[in-house]
Formats: C-alpha cells, sequence, structure tokens
C-alpha cells in the first residue's frame, strides 16, 4: 500500500529531534526537519511531503499533569483549529497502519522493558493539515520525558519496525470512534488485543456530533469504515446520544458500543 515513507520533525523539538536522532541506526530513512512548530502548517515544504505515499510526524506531546507517555494519533480538528490546521479538517488516516504502529509501540516497549510509561491512543487532534494520510507519534509530557534517549529510542525502532513490517490485513473490522475522555482507554483496549483497527477518533469535549463531522472522519479514513464504535458513557446526555445514533442511521453507518465490542476479545 505504502511504500514511500517520510519522518518529520521539528527543530525546535527536542523529543523529535532525538527520534530522528536513533532512526539513523536502523536504515536510510527520509527526514524533513522543519524550523517551525510541527503542528505549524507553514514549516512544511508541501511539495517534499506530496513526493510520499505516508507520513509520520515524531514529536514531543506536552499536558499540564506531566504524565510520562508515548501516544499515537491522527492530526486534524474537528472543531477549532487552536494548535495548526484548519476547523472542522482532518487529515487522512490509515486504520490499520495506526493498529501496527500502536501494537508495535506496546511490544518495543516491553521488549525493552520501558519503566512508567503509559502506553495510550489520543484523539484526533492539532495541526498540521496536509493533504497525504499520516500519523504522529510522541513522547510526552516534560522536558525530562523528550529528553530521554530510551523513549527516543524505542519510538524509533517502532517506527523502523512498522515501516518495515507494515501489511495489510483485509481481515480488520476498520473503524472510527465516538465519545470518551483525550486518552481514549476504551479504545486503547480494543486497539490493542481486537480485531478492530481504529483510524479517526471524535471525542466527549468535541461534541455535539454534526453530520459533517461524521462524513469527515469517514472520509478521511484510507480504508473503507466498518462500524463506528461508541463509548457510550462519554457520549454526553441521553437526548446527545440519539443524536448520534440518528446521524449514524442516516449516513448508513454501523455502530457497536465499546462495551460490546469488549466483550467479543
Amino acid at each position: 500500500m505504502y511504500k514511500k515513507y517520510l519522518i518529520v520533525a521539528s527543530k525546535k523539538d527536542k523529543a523529535g529531534i532525538n527520534i530522528t536522532t536513533a532512526l539513523s541506526q536502523f536504515g536510510d530513512f527520509k527526514f524533513h526537519l522543519i524550523e517551525t512548530d510541527i503542528v505549524d502548517d507553514k514549516g512544511l515544504d508541501m511539495e517534499k511531503i506530496n513526493e510520499y505515499d505516508f507520513v509520520i510526524f515524531a514529536s514531543k506531546h506536552a499536558s499540564e499533569k506531566g504524565i510520562k507517555s508515548l501516544s499515537v494519533h491522527a492530526p486534524g480538528n474537528f472543531r477549532n483549529a487552536d494548535y495548526g490546521g484548519k476547523p472542522n479538517k482532518v487529515c487522512k488516516s490509515s486504520a490499520l497502519f495506526q493498529k501496527q504502529l500502536f501494537e508495535t509501540l506496546v511490544s518495543v516497549a516491553e521488549e525493552h522493558n520501558l519503566q512508567d510509561y503509559e502506553i495510550t491512543l489520543e484523539c484526533t487532534h492539532h495541526g498540521p493539515l496536509i493533504s497525504k494520510p499520516c500519523v504522529f507519534i510522541e513522547v510526552g509530557s516534560s522536558e525530562m520525558e523528550w529528553n530521554d534517549r530510551q523513549a527516543a529510542f524505542i519510538v524509533a525502532k517502532t517506527i523502523s519496525k512498522t515501516i518495515q513490517e507494515f501489511k495489510e490485513n483485509p481481515y480488520r473490522e476498520v473503524v472510527i470512534g465516538i465519545g470518551g475522555p483525550h486518552y481514549c482507554p476504551n479504545f486503547n483496549k480494543l486497539q490493542l488485543k481486537s480485531n478492530y483497527a481504529l483510524s479517526h477518533i471524535i471525542p466527549e469535549y468535541c461534541l455535539p456530533l454534526t453530520d459533517e463531522m461524521i462524513k469527515e472522519a469517514v472520509e478521511k479514513t484510507e480504508e473503507e469504515i466498518d462500524l463506528a464504535l461508541l463509548d457510550w458513557k462519554g457520549m454526553g446526555n441521553e437526548e446527545e446520544r440519539k443524536r448520534i445514533l440518528k446521524i449514524l442511521d442516516d449516513n448508513y453507518i454501523r455502530y457497536k458500543k465499546t462495551s460490546e465490542a469488549s466483550r467479543e476479545i
């Protein structure tokens, strides 16, 4: 499916530079090192990006709680564009690549006995907005972790291994996620342990859901969507849940609660 991969990092981002430096020991990768923040569309050479099939953004993750984390997510904005990109627009995402990247990240971290880091999906958020399918893989959430060479090595090895071993799996069920918090605990479990492959995730804080949001998530998934997974308790009140189900029905999208999907594991 994808033959030419580009790794993007910001020169201002210590985690991103540590990841790209570590990647050099795993082979000859193509890099695009930018001068601006990684979420800033203006810093990207779009002509260069358009020469490649798939783009991997390697970066830091920042949070006020400072939780040590390695995370994976699709970029884009379902609401406002406060951190790059454009309002109501998301990037193309490959559910199959994201699933394999996440599975590999967990296994490589275990292999190298990484301690005290949470490994998690994040919902779709922030820029930049590009026309090629892409994914973010991040080290968080403070200066200490951004300078952690072991964490950078694990992310680099994960990128290398996923690129080398990525294969399309026609038996996966490709899904979008709706509801729940930013770090997606119910979706994490399914991405790691089930046959479901998650593309875009629309969190509870982006609700109320709109018809346009669903269409954007579906159309910007490289693979054909089989259904939507619903984090039922994280979908607002009863009225909002009914609205969401009606939007899915109107768009002929099947759905299943994450609690039901978890019982299949």
